[in-house]
């Protein structure tokens, strides 16, 4: 293996959204052995980085699902923005069902209700969380606000209008699946808009290139890294591109059943530190030594 392409939430980060020791340590051995480690994940760049810098690593960084990928230094390697006539259709389609989304841009990210996100927020975690109380819940899902920077917005038609403006991802949310179902339908042949999710209750709209496993697939050609020779780590189904594409795709233990099924290979969960056990398996099976 020459490189190792690992999600965050659910992945790489644990219950308390961290890198734990554990798998910093892992990371830091794989890099001392010449692999190359890169994250890949639905975050934005600003809110990908936060963990990392709070553990003290620093890579290459697939944002967005692959609308962005940013080398280690900060420069861009590639970017693919949705186009405007795409972003005001899902608005349409959001808006007539109720949905609430927000928009990812080249100048952060964009919601109209901030309250009406938290709302949404509480109810998920209701069910997803049942240990917790509302309170406890509430405060889980305003730190979402500080993971991502949003700014509260009235129009998003303005917004996509703006000549500047560069839409890289919108996130939509519903605790109805079949609206989220109806929502996928519409764009149901893919030449529009890739349209995938990264947990329950979560719609994720890119451009059709702006897919982990092709964004990928291209950092690792002008690298000269053949994607035999990589190995990815994910847990849900904007994970799936690049699982498939791999070398050696690694669901998480926690990882929903269909990405599991698609993999050869299964860690253990993101609270039992899946990262690390699945690069150290991999470094005993290849025997990969320091150059």
């Amino acid at each position: 293996m020459r490189l190792i392409a690992t999600d965050l939430d659910g992945t790489l980060l644990n219950e308390f959204h961290e890198i734990s020791e554990a798998n910093k340590e892992a990371i830091m051995e794989a890099k001392k052995r010449g692999i190359e480690v890169m994250v890949a994940t639905g975050r934005s760049y600003s809110a990908a980085k936060k963990p990392l810098e709070n553990a003290g690593l620093t890579c290459p960084i697939l944002c967005l699902n692959g609308a962005k990928v940013y080398l280690e230094n900060g420069d861009v390697f590639s970017s693919a923005p949705m186009t405007k006539k795409t972003c005001t259709q899902i608005q349409a389609i959001c808006e007539t069902h109720g949905i609430y989304f927000e928009a990812f841009t080249n100048q952060g990210g964009f919601a109209k209700d901030r309250e009406a996100f938290i709302e949404v927020m509480v109810d998920i975690g209701a069910t997803a969380f049942p240990h917790l109380n509302k309170k406890e819940i509430r405060a889980m899902a305003t730190n979402r606000f500080q993971e991502e920077e949003i700014t509260i917005i009235d129009d998003f038609t303005a917004l996509f209008n703006q000549k500047e403006m560069e839409v890289y991802k919108i996130l939509a949310f519903s605790l109805d699946n079949d609206i989220l179902r109806e929502v996928q339908h519409h764009f149901a042949d893919g030449q529009q808009v890739a349209v995938t999710s990264s947990g329950e209750s979560n719609l994720e709209f890119n451009h059709p290139l702006a897919q982990k496993g092709i964004a990928l697939a291209s950092y690792t050609e002008k690298q000269g890294i053949d994607m035999s020779e990589v190995m990815t780590i994910g847990d849900n189904y904007n994970d799936l591109s690049m699982l498939k594409m791999a070398g050696r795709g690694v669901a998480m233990g926690n990882a929903a059943p269909d990405i599991k099924a698609a993999c050869d290979y299964v860690t253990v969960s993101n609270k039992e530190n899946g990262v690390a056990s699945a690069i150290k398996t991999m470094l005993a099976e290849t025997k990969i030594n320091h150059p």
